[in-house]
């Protein structure tokens, strides 16, 4: 699980929730690699996709965010683009559910997708965010050097 956020009691109760087999403990020394390896990914977009992940999730889920993480850094698609990219076009409500289920901020990146208008919908972790991690995105893509698509630029 990668959030936005801070340590608190709701989060270790999400984490507890989340993984019941587990014994959480808490290790900010063992975790400063990924932590810093996270905090790369938000500051060079793109640099996310060297994550090793043990996605879990439904079939459709696993697939909607794998279609999400071919979405280039600095870009972004629809939720009915995602939907008819995995051959099931009339199911862009069901795309939003798979986002909406997403537990891995920035590494699995739907705050890429976006309304058909082009607007900005709900995020997890607030649409302030989604459209900071865009916006940063997108001035990122523009300095020389950024390894993104240069055929096109994000929606906001």
């Amino acid at each position: 699980m990668v959030e936005f956020g801070e340590m608190n009691e709701a989060m270790r109760a999400n984490l507890a929730a989340r993984f019941p087999d587990a014994t959480l403990i808490e290790d900010t020394a063992g975790l400063r690699d990924v932590v810093g390896h996270l905090a790369d990914a938000i500051e060079y977009p793109g640099s996310a996709s060297d994550f090793a992940l043990d996605l879990q999730g439904s079939v459709f889920e696993l697939n909607v965010w794998e279609a999400l993480r071919q979405i280039p850094a600095g870009r972004t698609s629809t939720y009915g683009e995602i939907a008819k990219k995995l051959g099931v076009p009339r199911q862009a409500r069901e795309v939003g559910g798979a986002c909406a289920a997403n537990r891995l901020a920035v590494v699995v990146p739907c705050h890429r997708v976006v309304k058909k208008d082009g607007s900005i919908s709900g995020y997890r972790w607030g649409v302030r965010r989604k459209r900071a991690l865009i916006e940063r995105e997108a001035g990122a893509q523009s300095l020389p050097g950024f390894p993104g698509d240069p055929h096109g630029t994000a929606s906001t």
